[in-house]
């Protein structure tokens, strides 16, 4: 029996993560707006200012944690570690240096460790947004980390 993978399943309703650097936090918040009808369906959270400008100016309910650039993304890094986070919407700036380019190179390498969904740009959200996915129980398989970290040290033995 191959251990390697084990399955999760992403429930019917989303745990989404909403992020946005300072440039494209209008063009999150139109987004959210023109998609309110399906994202008031499932659980919202987001760093700092963007969550509080989506809650403001859309009227959905938006849990913030911290800034970006205060350990916004790492707290949902670490959300996407514990299971509590389904799906990423992080409209970046590539044109805009970002002094916690870091802490985003982490979140992102996070996301797809555990094959989170993730979108980076409008279109790609408005993709994942109108998949059928987004109505139903979605099962992948992650990396079994505990049968890795087995394996790993046998090796090194």
């Amino acid at each position: 029996m191959n251990n390697e993978y084990i399955p999760f399943t992403i429930g019917k309703q989303k745990r989404i993560a909403l992020i946005a650097h300072d440039g494209k936090k209008q063009d999150l918040i139109d987004w959210c707006d023109k998609n309110k009808e399906i994202l008031q369906k499932h659980f919202l959270c987001g760093t700092g200012t963007t969550a509080r400008l989506i809650a403001e100016c859309t009227g959905l309910p938006v849990k913030g944690y911290n800034s970006g650039p205060l350990g916004g993304d790492q707290q949902i890094g670490a959300k996407i570690v514990e299971g509590g986070i389904d799906l990423v919407v992080f409209f970046s700036d590539p044109l805009e240096a970002q002094p916690h380019d870091p802490d985003v190179k982490a979140l992102l390498r996070i996301a797809q460790v555990y094959d989170i969904p993730m979108a980076n740009n409008k279109s790609t959200a408005d993709f994942i947004i109108t998949s059928s996915y987004m109505n139903t129980e979605y099962v992948h398989e992650v990396l079994n980390f505990k049968q890795n970290i087995e394996n790993r040290v046998k090796s090194m033995k």
